[in-house]
């Protein structure tokens, strides 16, 4: 069974380890522990017993507007829904919280696209995310990810 929390700071060993292939892969951005760990209350956790399988973060950029970072499930469990309870859980959080628009840079449109998700173009994206996390990138300047947007009611 798959339990979604929050994770503490001795999380972040298994959640780093979890991430190397995708950072590798160039699917999500590297995190160091510290700026994981000064982020650790935006992120919630899939655990099946005691093994973390995935996570996600909700990142807040401004009082309208937060984003859908490091989305990863363990491969060998993608297609079972983790992924998607994870962006729920998220989205349900910026209800919570009153934000407006949650963004998603993603390489899989059509799983965002499921979830209520709209691409937009990047002019779309504020300028400060860009020059934020972008400039990270292995990728950057040549990104072939899509910008997706979901309007939070």
């Amino acid at each position: 069974m798959v339990t979604y929390k929050k994770p503490i700071l001795t999380d972040i060993a298994q959640m780093q380890r979890l991430a190397l292939e995708y950072v590798k892969d160039g699917i999500i951005l590297p995190r160091s522990d510290d700026e994981v760990a000064t982020n650790i209350r935006s992120y919630t956790i899939a655990k099946i017993d005691d093994e973390i399988v995935g996570y996600v973060a909700l990142h807040i950029h401004s009082v309208r507007l937060a984003e859908i970072r490091s989305l990863i499930v363990h491969k060998s469990l993608q297609g079972r829904g983790i992924g998607t309870n994870l962006v729920q859980q998220a989205v349900k959080e910026g209800k919570e919280l009153a934000v407006k628009e949650i963004l998603a840079l993603t390489y899989s449109k059509e799983f965002f696209e499921k979830l209520g998700f709209q691409e937009i173009s990047k002019e779309q994206i504020p300028e400060h995310k860009i020059w934020q996390d972008c400039i990270k990138c292995k990728h950057f300047p040549i990104c072939n990810e899509v910008a997706m947007m979901k309007k939070i009611s």
